[in-house]
């Protein structure tokens, strides 16, 4: 058996540790299944400075070091990498997650440290590697979904690895392997009165992908939507298309995992952190969610103030829970049974009130449908929390305006978040020419800098600069109409010389959006 240590790096600096992270969780679980040895090093909770990895991998004789997350974890990844290399020169340095997926070679060109990468899901192909090194076999080739290294250091990709079929095979996350008192402290949250009074809330994963086709999202592997390919230089690389496989945990797997939270931690909140339970929803014909709040309530997992009708207060006991919507995919009834069995909150993503920009993003929304989503929400009982973007690669006075009438209309307040190409997703490919140009063609420099959009990386706007955007984000959280007039105005004289200039090149790759069924196993 091999000894494994995990490093979950430090998400969102500026904020607190508030997810457990469930991929490594999950990863953990299946690793102690296969009987290898296990320890958690969680920088995000624990907040130390970096070099506190140089103690962590010396001490003990690791076979294996595993470290990933999403594109938005690079820094940290890449500066912990070249520390655990040193400290640890003998234990195998295995990457995974969506900051590898997306840009398999270039991070293996990156972070040179970095031994073998699994790539897209890793229920399978984790503990295979594994295997390999308990062998003392570094030869990698022949796994599925991989990233390694020849003698000379060149970087291949092994052919896809097939998404698992039945999520239920899957264990639970190995929760107890975290420091959840420092999760726990920070559990509330603003989004409803339940989850603001939240002392013990955590996370769970229903469902993986997503049955849109938004061009800002990235599913990386989840979903079916991914394809190794020859590239251009002849070697195998990854390419996301629109396939899906949608895969959902059965009402009965998410219930008693609840259960057992609740009554091994009693926890009072649980956070859905699906991409959409209401595309899961549609592709189990409607079945699913109603499914899944009886069966909530069997288990005495309804709070009591939804029991008995009465407000909520510190003395309520169950579970209340949250999740994400889809303006144009939510029902009535659902919504109803959802509030019942104590759903507090569910998150929108409106993105914008104007036709254009929503006709050309893949939602499969429009602002008549936005607009009655946020009704037909609060009236179940549940509030819906709108999440709102500026910044669209259309975005113009006219769309930014469409949205502030809808805004006043709908007495939303929201503070939006900047259209952002992330690597995996089809704006990522349509604007990698104007992205270089603004990072001097340095990509790496791009990567080091995305966040959570709430700040300008690279703009993909075709009118407005990224001073302008910035303006504008203040005038959508002011919903001042004025302002956005008086901006106009002085934009107008100017705006057909300055076009040219802030136009970003278009580079789109057709391989990227091409049809492709599911990828099943």
């Amino acid at each position: 058996m091999a000894k494994i240590l995990f490093i979950n790096p430090v998400v969102r600096e500026e904020d607190v540790p508030r997810h457990i992270p469930y991929g490594i969780a999950l990863l953990a679980a299946i690793a102690m299944k296969e009987g290898h040895l296990v320890q958690i090093y969680d920088a995000n909770a624990h907040r130390l400075p970096l070099e506190t990895i140089i103690e962590v991998c010396q001490a003990d004789e690791w076979d294996a070091i595993c470290i990933g997350g999403l594109t938005t974890t690079y820094n940290y990844i890449k500066k912990s990498c070249k520390l655990i290399k040193e400290s640890a020169p003998n234990a195998q340095l295995i990457a995974g997650g969506g900051f590898l997926t997306s840009m398999p070679h270039e991070i293996f060109e990156w972070i040179p440290e970095i031994d073998v990468g699994c790539i897209g899901e890793s229920f399978v192909t984790f503990p295979e590697v594994l295997k390999k090194i308990d062998n003392k076999d570094f030869n990698y080739s022949d796994v599925l979904g991989v990233i390694h290294r020849d003698l000379t250091g060149k970087s291949f990709l092994t052919n896809i690895r097939p998404n698992i079929k039945d999520l239920d095979t899957l264990p639970w996350p190995a929760w107890h392997l975290f420091p959840l008192d420092i999760y726990f402290a920070n559990s509330s949250n603003l989004f409803s009165e339940e989850s603001f009074t939240s002392k013990r809330r955590m996370d769970i994963n229903g469902s993986f992908g997503c049955g849109l086709t938004c061009k800002y999202c990235w599913h990386l592997g989840t979903t079916g939507d991914m394809l190794v390919e020859e590239n251009d230089n002849g070697e195998n690389d990854v390419v996301f298309t629109y396939g899906r496989n949608i895969r959902y945990h059965s009402a009965d797997y998410i219930v008693s995992m609840v259960k057992h939270l609740y009554e091994e931690y009693n926890i009072d909140f649980a956070a859905f952190i699906d991409e959409n339970l209401m595309t899961m929803d549609v592709a189990s014909k409607g079945t699913w969610l109603k499914e899944l709040c009886k069966k909530w309530i069997e288990a005495g997992l309804q709070p009591t103030c939804r029991q008995q009708g009465i407000p909520h207060d510190e003395n309520c006991k169950g579970v209340h829970w949250n999740g994400t919507s889809h303006a144009g995919l939510h029902r009535p009834e659902t919504l109803k049974l959802m509030y019942e069995a104590g759903c507090t909150h569910l998150v929108y993503g409106l993105e914008s009130f104007d036709p254009t920009v929503l006709r050309n993003l893949g939602k499969g929304s429009n602002a008549r449908k936005n607009k009655q989503s946020i009704a037909t929400c609060l009236a179940s009982g549940i509030k819906p929390i709108p999440n709102i973007i500026i910044g669209f690669p259309e975005e113009s006075f006219e769309s930014v305006r469409n949205t502030i009438e809808a805004l006043v209309e709908l007495g939303i307040t929201a503070k939006p978040h900047f259209a952002t190409a992330y690597p995996g997703s089809e704006w990522y490919y349509a604007y990698k020419d104007s992205i270089m140009e603004q990072y001097d063609q340095d990509l790496e420099a791009y990567i080091m800098d995305l966040g959570d959009a709430s700040k300008i990386t690279a703009t993909i706007s075709h009118e407005f600069s990224p001073m302008q955007l910035l303006g504008l984000q203040q005038i959508v959280y002011l919903k001042d109409l004025r302002l956005l007039d008086l901006s106009e105005q002085h934009w107008a004289p100017v705006q057909e010389k300055l076009a040219p200039v802030i136009q970003p090149k278009m580079s789109f790759n057709l391989k990227t959006v091409k049809e492709a069924g599911p990828l099943a196993s």
